[in-house]
């Protein structure tokens, strides 16, 4: 990474400032103030200077970052005014997005729950040969793998490569895993569903985050309201297709294909409406790199050139000039000489801990969701039977059985609506919202060991979707909040992995460990508890700044 020359320090207005010479002999000054309205969240954390000044100049950057006695450059012009992203402020393309976006967070945790809704069934009619959590562990390394990909993939050759072929690879993976005449080929075909879908979730928070106005980023927590209908439509799904008698099999000794056509149902549904997404995400949307990529990549041009056509199209008024960004400096130290190289990755995990406070914050966000990813699976893999060991009689009918499914997945829609609202109250902020959402949650998890009826089970699994969604919700739009514009996707990437180790995990426990003890509930419930004191302790807080 840059590194910029020792600053001479000088005082204006009662606000600290330090000064760097530039090559071209220009003064370029910096604040080292306190939080600010509308200062962006990492501040001077990012080490290439040149990047840190012009995301000034792409953000809406209203604090006095420059002393008044100090004479102006061009860099410096008009910083008291909006600039690019809030001077346009939110348009019908942002709604657009907000949208095609969430089709990528309903996918997500529709594809997520499609191979646990079919395993069962499938496992019947290929006469229960193989392991029986095996759809678990391939959805699960299909999504590691994807995030991973995806997300290194989208900081070296851009968004919106891989935000267009994501979707579309998924769908077609949904349809054909349908077609699959044994077990080991079904695993297969559900691994590439998860490698599709676990791209979709890293680039729909980046992209739409990188497009957002300073005061609308709280809608990014919003957006993961479309994650709880992407659950309830399997479930519906699944209700439509799992209940009939004559596509469901009733037992092994009696399953053949054209008696249990059910599950493949759901698939070649679930995978016709995920393909019908991925192509109004292409044909609607028409996305363009985002300007932040753009920024980083040193494309000054493109950058000013996406503005312009916004502002054009939706009669709003841009003033950002190639001049200005130019007058900031060469960007240097986001990428390596060869992007398509083993040092390219190591520079984008090196910009996720390029100063102290960016460690800490991309430390605690990774434990995070590798916490969340084996404290939610590991609750509903111990649940059944330890709740069957106390006694409790939750002995429904399929019909039963997939219209609760479908109930407790429509309550997770509206956790994130409420954390939306919750995110943008100063005193609470995302870093609190998280805080209270995982109280709530771990409140419900150990009172739920006390069920011991049907009805007491659908409302304490209503309760536990909308407060896990409080927490869920908010850290999905956190974490690509507070990472570096040039490595985000990478940084977004790795925790999504995290999560999905740990559930690769919980199947495996859920294998060899006594499902009947109370212990792992406890242990889940302790996580929560743990993962929202952490979130307390988060280095940056978004609200009332922008992200880079």
């Amino acid at each position: 990474m840059a590194t910029s020359p020792a600053p001479e320090k000088v005082e204006s207005n009662g606000h600290e400032q330090h000064e760097t010479k530039s090559g071209a002999g220009s003064v370029q000054a910096v604040s080292r103030t306190t939080t600010h309205d509308g200062e962006d969240i990492l501040g001077l954390q990012d080490l290439d200077p040149a990047l840190n000044r012009k995301m000034h100049l792409v953000n809406n950057v209203r604090t006095a970052m420059f002393p008044v006695h100090h004479p102006m450059w061009s860099c410096a012009n008009n910083l008291d005014s909006r600039q690019a992203i809030d001077e346009i402020g939110w348009t019908p393309y942002h709604t657009k997005l907000f949208i095609l976006n969430g089709f990528g967070y309903a996918v997500d945790s529709l594809v997520l729950l499609l191979q646990g809704v079919i395993a069962g069934p499938a496992f019947r009619e290929f006469g229960q040969h193989g392991y029986d959590n095996a759809m678990t562990i391939a959805g699960y390394v299909g999504m590691l793998i994807g995030a991973l990909f995806w997300g290194l993939g989208a900081d070296i050759i851009g968004r919106r490569f891989a935000f267009n072929v994501s979707l579309l690879l998924c769908s077609v993976s949904v349809i054909i895993a349908g077609a699959m005449p044994n077990w080991p080929s079904l695993g297969l075909w559900i691994a590439l569903i998860g490698f599709g879908a676990g791209g979709n979730l890293v680039l729909d928070t980046t992209v739409f985050l990188e497009y957002l106005p300073g005061n609308k980023q709280w809608v990014l927590t919003l957006m993961a309201g479309w994650w709880g209908l992407g659950q309830a439509v399997t479930g519906f799904v699944a209700w439509g297709f799992l209940v009939p008698e004559k596509w469901n099999c009733p037992s092994v000794e009696a399953c053949t294909r054209q008696n249990n056509m059910g599950w493949r149902y759901v698939m070649f549904t679930s995978g016709a409406l995920v393909f019908v997404m991925s192509i109004l995400r292409v044909t609607v949307i028409r996305l363009r790199e985002t300007p932040k990529y753009l920024l980083a990549l040193g494309e000054d041009a493109q950058v000013v050139e996406t503005f312009q056509f916004l502002a054009s199209k939706y009669n709003r008024h841009c003033s950002l000039t190639v001049d200005k960004l130019d007058a900031c400096g060469v960007v240097l130290g986001t990428h390596s000489k060869n992007r398509f190289s083993f040092a390219e990755t190591l520079v984008h995990l090196r910009g996720l801990f390029s100063t102290p406070k960016i460690a800490l914050s991309t430390s605690l966000i990774w434990v995070s969701w590798a916490m969340m990813g084996l404290a939610y699976p590991l609750f509903y893999v111990f649940l059944p039977s330890y709740l069957a060991s106390r006694g409790a009689n939750l002995d429904v009918s399929p019909f039963e059985t997939w219209r609760n499914y479908t109930l407790t997945n429509i309550s997770s829609i509206f956790g994130p609506l409420l954390a939306g609202w919750m995110c943008n109250i100063p005193f609470l902020g995302r870093r609190y919202t998280m805080l209270i959402g995982t109280l709530m949650t771990a409140a419900f998890f150990f009172a739920y060991t006390s069920v011991r009826n049907g009805a007491q089970d659908v409302g304490f699994s209503c309760s536990i979707a909308f407060c896990l969604n409080i927490y869920y919700g908010t850290l999905y739009a956190y974490t690509p909040e507070v990472l570096p514009s040039a490595h985000r996707a990478t940084g977004n990437g790795v925790a999504v992995a995290c999560n999905r180790v740990m559930g690769i995990l919980s199947a495996v426990i859920a294998t060899v460990s006594n499902t009947s003890t109370s212990a792992p509930l406890y242990i889940c419930g302790a996580l929560l508890v743990a993962m929202g004191v952490l979130s307390a302790f988060f280095p940056f807080e978004p609200y009332g700044r922008r992200s880079s």
